[in-house]
């Protein structure tokens, strides 16, 4: 017999502010809270209606039917703003051409190059790091993460990795995330300090990104990284990608790769600091591969339990933790109705702390993952699902192994006692606030 998906309207909804101020005050907890209410949850956010699909399966047909549910809604409309059409955005009647286009840099036989440039930005990002140093850990990760994803972007530059980005990129993440939690007409074009500051920085990266895409293609030399990559791409009729293309994709790798792998390294710390006997573990694994020299590529195989601990952050903490989908067509989902140009929501965060598909599921466990290595489609969703899956994961996932790796073969992360430590209210989760002190390991 077919399941029979249950929808309902979210209870508690305020006159003309609707949801709007449980959204915005506690998002998390009301997320996660509404599966209790049916499979599909309506909800009205201020004037504006939207569903959240809350069953796995409601989510695996929303993330692979991409021409039905296109990308957009109050989500990812938000993130067009800073990304235009680069290819985690764009609607479906240009994903293909750009995937298509994209894939070679990202080959699989690609990733120890880029490994090795991520090696090199992460030993000497933490070289300057001293015993006794106290640190602002989600501060530290996203200087890091910037760092190596401007390296591998632009190998080139001799300073690629201390180009000028970190302050801009760190301006618009922020300002993404207060538009998506935010998401009433017209409140970001208020001339606020915050808005102000937002749409400068976006206007410096938009002129670093002109600058190197106009150096690179006057050079013309191939540097065998994501640029040069982009600048080569051509579709099936010959045609490459035009400057402001390039730009949009740029714009997409810097943001989207730093913004999920600094919050996922950030939150690899926290766990690991309240969960000292995983973090032993840990350090055993790596003191018998690694005896305190920086990983490279060729260790991950060797580093199991290291690639479990970034899995199961990813499940308890997915940086990506709400997401939308448009309606171009009249549909049904779950059989029921949903109209075209509705807005369809989607949580990572609600997925994984779904009690029918993960035992205990707010607790840190690395070791489930030696028994759920295949995830049910639609019950483990950090970087989506089928043809819009994130054409980076395995990068990502990468660059968080050789992180977590290299600093925890010499360095313990002892968060500052007595300050509790919360999600920030963005689009992204990110811990805050999270001071520590770095602690040089005796092997």
């Amino acid at each position: 017999m077919p399941t029979q998906y249950t929808s309902a309207t979210a209870p508690g909804a305020l006159p003309l502010l609707g949801h709007a101020p449980a959204f915005l005050h506690r998002p998390l907890a009301f997320v996660a809270g509404l599966p209790a209410h049916g499979d599909l949850v309506r909800l009205r956010l201020g004037p504006l209606d939207a569903y959240v699909a809350c069953h796995p399966e409601l989510v695996r047909r929303l993330l692979t039917e991409d021409r039905t549910y296109d990308k957009g809604g109050i989500v990812l409309d938000k993130a067009r703003e800073v990304f235009g059409d680069g290819l985690a955005t764009c609607p479906a009647a240009a994903h293909r051409r750009q995937r298509r286009m994209l894939q070679p840099a990202f080959h699989r036989d690609r990733l120890p190059g880029y490994a090795a440039l991520m090696a090199e930005e992460i030993a000497g990002t933490t070289a300057t790091w001293r015993d006794g140093d106290v640190v602002d850990v989600p501060a530290a990760m996203y200087r890091l993460t910037t760092a190596v994803t401007a390296r591998c972007l632009f190998a080139a530059h001799e300073r690629a990795g201390s180009l000028p980005v970190h302050a801009s990129m760190d301006t618009i993440a922020r300002g993404v995330g207060r538009r998506v939690m935010l998401p009433l007409p017209g409140t970001d074009r208020v001339p606020t300090p915050e808005n102000r500051r937002f749409r400068r920085a976006r206007q410096d990266l938009q002129e670093i990104t002109r600058r190197l895409i106009a150096d690179y293609r006057a050079a013309g030399t191939d540097h065998h990284d994501l640029l040069s990559m982009l600048l080569s791409a051509r579709d099936e009729d010959g045609q490459g990608l035009s400057d402001a293309e390039i730009h949009d994709q740029v714009v997409t790798f810097l943001l989207a790769g730093t913004e999920a792998t600094a919050a996922t390294l950030a939150w690899a710390w926290t766990l690991l600091a309240t969960h000292p006997a995983i973090r032993d573990r840990l350090h055993s694994e790596l003191d018998t591969v690694l005896d305190g020299r920086p990983a490279h590529h060729e260790d991950l195989p060797a580093l199991p339990l290291t690639a479990r601990v970034v899995a199961e952050t990813l499940r308890l903490y997915p940086p990506s933790w709400i997401l939308s989908r448009t309606v171009a067509a009249d549909a049904e989902l779950g059989g029921h109705r949903v109209p075209a140009g509705a807005t369809i929501l989607y949580s990572p965060y609600l997925l994984h702390r779904r009690a029918d598909v993960f035992t205990c599921p707010d607790r840190f466990d690395p070791d489930r993952w030696l028994t759920t290595a295949r995830p049910v489609p639609g019950t483990y969703a950090p970087f989506g699902l089928g043809a819009r899956r994130c054409i980076g994961d395995a990068f990502g996932t990468t660059e968080a192994v050789l992180a977590i790796a290299t600093i925890a073969a010499r360095w313990t992360v002892v968060p500052t006692p007595g300050r509790r430590i919360r999600p920030a209210r963005s689009a992204s989760l990110s811990p805050r606030p999270f001071t520590a002190t770095l602690t040089r390991r005796a092997r």
